[in-house]
């Protein structure tokens, strides 16, 4: 059976869309979440290989299912997030829900709908963000409005990679109910340019992205750890820009990405965001504890 490093595609933490374990983070922290990151990179690359057959991809998630919950030590990424986890004392189920999505890449090609898709994101994104809160001791009660922030991240991902999941993998994350209504069909993904039917889809769904990303929007000041707060903000910022992108733009026909000039005034702007929000969030605190 082909084994997992055969099938790792060379990407790392420094070419996601957004920040992962920054400089911004704690040092403390940083190693458990590049672990955990490294652990679902492998094994997002393993469900995203063109050419391996379903059973072989299968069966190494499984091989690294069953090394994070302690069966077998074989998956070299597994096998160190398990380590990394049993010294800081956390628990693995989040990294397992992950393989779960990455399960679902293997046998689901396509998606119903908009809830369907929010259901995979219950698997693929929001395990990530309470991993990270988790790991940094923070209130579960702040949960939701993580959850919002990584689905919107997961469907803007989704957006800019329609068309190369479609010809490399005839996998369509773009609901199938809502194709249908705008009068769009699925073979359109592999053209070199949108038709207006799917360019209304697209712009549909980022601005229901958006509308998550609106939901996410108190997520920072909940946070207690403020250099976690600082990273969830930019985090946040970028992707608010991305989304309004997607939602003009054809990603078919233009790569909507962000480049290093495109950096500058969004790292500014969500400086400021945070600093305004750090400080009224100061002063809330500091008049609850002086009122009768």
């Amino acid at each position: 059976m082909t084994r997992a490093a055969n099938l790792q595609s060379g990407k790392g933490h420094r070419d996601e869309n957004f920040p992962v374990a920054s400089f911004v983070i704690q040092r403390r922290h940083r190693p458990v979440i590049l672990a955990f990151y490294r652990f679902a990179r492998a094994a997002d690359d393993v469900a995203d290989h063109p050419t391996a057959s379903a059973e072989e991809k299968l069966s190494l998630l499984d091989e690294m299912d069953r090394t994070l919950t302690g069966e077998l030590d074989s998956a070299p990424e597994a096998l160190a997030l398990r380590r990394v986890l049993d010294q800081r004392k956390l628990n693995a189920q989040h990294a397992l829900m992950v393989l779960e999505a990455f399960r679902r890449d293997v046998t689901k090609l396509h998606y119903a709908s908009w809830d369907e898709l929010m259901d995979y994101c219950r698997y693929s994104a929001m395990p990530v963000g309470r991993f990270v809160l988790d790991v940094h001791g923070e209130r579960r009660d702040i949960w939701p409005a993580s959850d919002a922030l990584c689905a919107a991240l997961q469907v803007i991902n989704h957006l800019q990679d329609c068309g190369k999941d479609y010809r490399a993998l005839d996998r369509v994350y773009i609901p199938q109910d809502s194709m249908a209504a705008a009068g769009a069909r699925i073979e359109e993904l592999g053209a070199n340019r949108a038709s207006p039917a799917l360019r209304r889809v697209i712009s549909d769904l980022a601005q229901r992205s958006l509308r998550l990303l609106k939901e996410a929007q108190p997520f920072a000041s909940q946070i207690r750890d403020t250099r976690l707060a600082f990273e969830v903000t930019v985090i946040q910022r970028l992707a608010e820009d991305l989304a309004r992108n997607l939602a003009k733009r054809d990603p078919l026909y233009q790569r909507v990405h962000h480049g290093k000039v495109d950096l500058i005034p969004l790292l500014l702007h969500a400086t400021a965001r945070f600093l305004l929000t750090r400080v009224w969030r100061n002063k809330r605190a500091l008049a609850l504890r002086h009122s009768p």
